[in-house]
């Protein structure tokens, strides 16, 4: 792969070149059969649960809808980084234009942080389903469900407005190699012509809010609904809500465990290759990981995707019911 000599310092940037992973044609060659097939299977895998939720009427309930949701999110969070870098696989220059870079770093950010909301909100449903069970479906309908899925949705794609504007606005005259395979907070303010603390530090408390806040509000759920838990008389019961919260607890693990290293301080120095292989593990390995950790530990996802399967064969198409 060529590196792109240093664009005059006194000229605006126009575009900016992602360095992605620099190795010899043979090694990029490998990546991309790995990250393709990778990407197939997060799209199979989420599509899956996608079809199970639509398509089995036993499932038309606020836990699954807003899994579902969770599943389509996913596959939208892969696909705004995963195909850019395929491409840069085979490409010589790794280019992409200035508002293409803000347009990826918009909505690869954006789809995270509804990410932190839909994790929120499975983790207030499995409080109330619970916790309080008596007053769950009454409280918890499939419409409101459904409210609090759209409104993680506009509330995910609102909250990074203002940071992908005060980032936008820098002064970027060169260089404009940015060590990484997407568009990032971090080393986008370290190309800025000028020093931009004050950007830099409501980026950091923004992502501080946003992160822990959804993470005490999830972790504070969970406390309580296995403090519940603990208390259920019958075994059965007890091992079926823990098979259920464990799946989201394990998800919630994997994306905040990553998230919280890398943009709690989005330029406190964290060495370039770090960065780019936790990035990738809760922006490529997570999505492909969450299918089956929710369908291996839950008997009814288990069951309804067998029941697709099954139904998928040639011959033997019928809407799936309870």
């Amino acid at each position: 792969m060529k590196i792109p000599a240093e664009n005059n310092h006194s000229d605006p940037v126009s575009e900016f070149i992602l360095l992605g992973f620099p190795c010899t044609w043979e090694v990029q060659i490998l990546l991309f059969s790995i990250f393709c097939v990778i990407y197939v299977l997060t799209l199979m895998g989420n599509l899956c649960i996608i079809c199970a939720v639509w398509w089995n009427d036993h499932l038309h309930t606020p836990m699954y809808i807003l899994l579902a949701n969770f599943s389509f999110l996913e596959i939208w969070y892969v696909t705004s980084t995963v195909p850019n870098m395929l491409a840069n696989f085979l490409s010589e220059t790794n280019s992409i234009s200035f508002y293409g870079c803000f347009i990826q770093f918009y909505f690869f950010f954006s789809m995270g942080t509804t990410e932190t909301f839909f994790l929120s909100a499975m983790a207030f449903d499995r409080y109330l389903a619970i916790c309080r069970p008596l007053h769950y479906p009454a409280v918890m309908t499939v419409q409101r469900c459904i409210r609090i899925g759209a409104g993680c949705w506009v509330c995910g794609f609102s909250c990074f407005l203002l940071p992908v504007y005060l980032i936008s606005q820098l002064p970027f005259c060169g260089p404009n190699t940015i060590d990484h395979f997407l568009c990032d907070p971090g080393p986008l303010m370290n190309l800025s012509c000028v020093a931009a603390p004050a950007t830099e530090i409501i980026c950091a408390i923004f992502n501080s809010v946003l992160i822990f806040s959804t993470f005490l509000f999830i972790t504070s759920s969970y406390t309580l609904v296995i403090r519940a838990v603990l208390r259920v008389p019958s075994g059965e019961g007890r091992h079926k809500a823990f098979s259920t919260c464990g799946s989201h607890l394990a998800v919630v693990s994997l994306f905040y465990g990553s998230i919280m290293v890398m943009y709690v301080s989005p330029t406190a120095g964290n060495p370039a290759g770090i960065q780019k292989i936790v990035t990738l593990f809760y922006s490529v390995m997570t999505p492909l990981f969450n299918p089956l950790i929710y369908s291996l530990r839950n008997k009814e996802m288990k069951q309804a995707l067998t029941k697709l399967f099954r139904i998928m064969r040639p011959g033997q198409r019928q809407p799936l019911k309870n």
